[in-house]
């Protein structure tokens, strides 16, 4: 799938690449003598379209000392991608970020569905490291590591401070190679080592089934444009089955495009219900409606949710909870509720960067704090162990009664 120029990206969370802090300031001296203005080898276009209002002086300064006195080989293109990274950096917000051309490419791979690594999406909250949702069928799930684990190192490197692209280039790998793991869980004493082969890693986008004959239980993994295409099939299957209850399990769901959430959601809610409202920095705001068939409307439906479920896994239940009353069940919700857009660059390159926050319909801001469970249910470790799924198990049992 082709990347979808100034579409808007609410996940995934994986690649919110983090990077070098760099700030352009108005002159620089060295003992106390200011530099000359020197002609700049290796870069072209350098005064192009360049705002009145900033002085770009000591990035230039800066620029012919790496020149003159660093003893190795510069890359001068690297230098510029390393400038625009720390430029956006510097505005503190881990959403919007550079992506040189090869993090592109990898990007590209991840929303396509298949790359080589261990399959798990991460980020960075409260300053740590941690996994937001291990995929499905995937070498991370099979080791067992689980949304909300902190990861304290890769390797032999720690990640305390460390930039969420560095992680990521750390993490993945070819098929066949491996990675050692540090992960510290809440409910453990100490942290505890996993020692995974990393493999080619294909993301699902949904599957469903029945449970006890009538309840339609339907797992969603992402919301991509596949994703989009397979619920199509798999609610015509729904509505031809003797299903008269829906379980939506959006655990571990950490995101996607908001057009695809949008569309999910008109087949759960009558044409025209709000579905999520853009708000902009200076307050305006733009509201999304469902557009769909409303097919799944008639049927009753709890949805189940956890640290994992991300950005637009939270539109899609913060929509059907405050239109429908729809009970959700688990834990509370990773809490990514910032929209950004994907604007190329020359070269290969793109800047995703942050252009409002969500609310759902009824104006609650999704950001940072996640969505509550109207029942909540923890899975321990001891269950995780067991094959025991508490969360799914109360999902049935409140399904049942709304048959």
């Amino acid at each position: 799938m082709p990347f979808l120029f100034r579409a808007k990206l609410i996940g995934l969370i994986t690649l919110f690449w983090a990077v070098f802090i760099f700030g352009f300031g108005s002159g620089v001296f060295f003992h106390k003598t200011q530099l000359p203005p020197v002609p700049i080898g290796g870069v072209v276009n350098q005064e192009l379209d360049r705002p009145g209002n900033v002085d770009f002086s000591l990035f230039w300064d800066a620029w012919r000392v790496l020149q003159e006195k660093y003893p190795q080989t510069l890359n001068p293109q690297e230098m510029v991608y390393g400038a625009i990274s720390g430029m956006v950096k510097s505005l503190g917000d881990p959403y919007t970020v550079f992506l040189a051309p090869d993090q592109a490419e990898i990007f590209n791979a991840d929303m396509e569905g298949e790359f080589e690594g261990v399959g798990m999406e991460i980020g960075i909250k409260k300053e740590r490291l941690q996994i937001i949702a291990p995929l499905e069928n995937t070498p991370a799930q099979r080791a067992g590591l689980r949304s909300g684990d902190k990861i304290i190192k890769i390797d032999d490197k720690e990640t305390f401070d460390m930039a969420l692209d560095e992680a990521v280039m750390l993490i993945r790998g070819a098929k066949g190679s491996q990675v050692k793991l540090t992960v510290f869980r809440s409910s453990w004493e100490e942290p505890k080592e996993f020692t995974i082969v990393r493999d080619v890693i294909k993301v699902p986008s949904l599957s469903w089934e029945l449970k006890d004959g009538s309840i339609a239980y339907v797992k969603l993994y992402q919301f991509s444009q596949k994703a989009g295409e397979d619920f199509v099939q798999a609610a015509q299957e729904i509505i031809n089955s003797p299903a008269q209850a829906i379980i939506l399990d959006l655990r571990d769901n950490p995101g996607g495009y908001l057009e695809i959430a949008q569309d999910l959601a008109g087949w759960f809610l009558p044409r025209g219900q709000m579905v999520t409202i853009e708000e902009s920095a200076k307050g305006d705001r733009k509201e999304y409606k469902a557009q769909g068939p409303a097919s799944l409307a008639p049927y009753p439906i709890v949805a189940i949710i956890n640290q994992g479920t991300a950005s637009a896994s939270e539109i899609l239940v913060g929509a059907l909870r405050d239109n429908r009353g729809v009970k959700l069940i688990g834990e509370t919700s990773f809490g990514k509720g910032s929209v950004q857009e994907m604007q190329k660059l020359k070269g290969g390159s793109f800047l995703k960067v942050t252009v409002a926050n969500w609310l759902t319909p009824n104006g609650e801001l999704i950001a940072q704090k996640g969505l509550e469970p109207d029942v909540k249910v923890e899975w321990s470790d001891e269950d995780f162990d067991s094959g025991k799924d508490p969360q799914l198990e109360k999902a049935l049992e409140m399904a049942r009664n709304l048959r």
